[in-house]
């Protein structure tokens, strides 16, 4: 991960987890997150100002809904903004984020623990 672009990040979104290093992940899929985001603001798809806004109402629709806001739930709203942006400015469809997650579900569930999680077609039949 590109240490420099993360510092502006964790500069740009106050909220986000961090230590004296950085930002800190519980697990790699958080790190991904954040890295995939990192990207998209890099290749201009969002400004840090923008992704903070999303965020916030990402945050408060989930709290009005009864997250209870101890902290390890930030990186799914992270997720659910980064996927709602990238609805939103047409770089993909809902519907196709959905397919896509429904195949990883399916690959990870026939995937034994430990071993790398590969997307095969008939993951996609549903």
């Amino acid at each position: 991960m590109d240490t420099g672009a993360a510092a502006r990040a964790t500069a740009a979104v106050p909220s986000i987890p961090r230590d004296d290093e950085g930002p800190v992940f519980r697990e790699p899929w958080e790190a991904q997150a954040f890295a995939m985001a990192l990207t998209l603001h890099e290749r201009g798809l969002f400004t840090w100002s923008e992704w903070a806004a999303a965020l916030a109402d990402q945050i408060k629709r989930a709290q009005a809904e009864g997250d209870p806001d101890t902290g390890e739930t930030y990186y799914r709203h992270w997720l659910a903004t980064l996927e709602r942006l990238i609805a939103e400015k047409g770089v993909a469809t809902t519907e196709n984020l959905h397919r896509y997650r429904d195949a990883w579900d399916h690959a990870a569930d026939r995937t034994p623990h430990g071993k790398p999680i590969e997307l095969r077609p008939e993951d996609f039949s549903g």
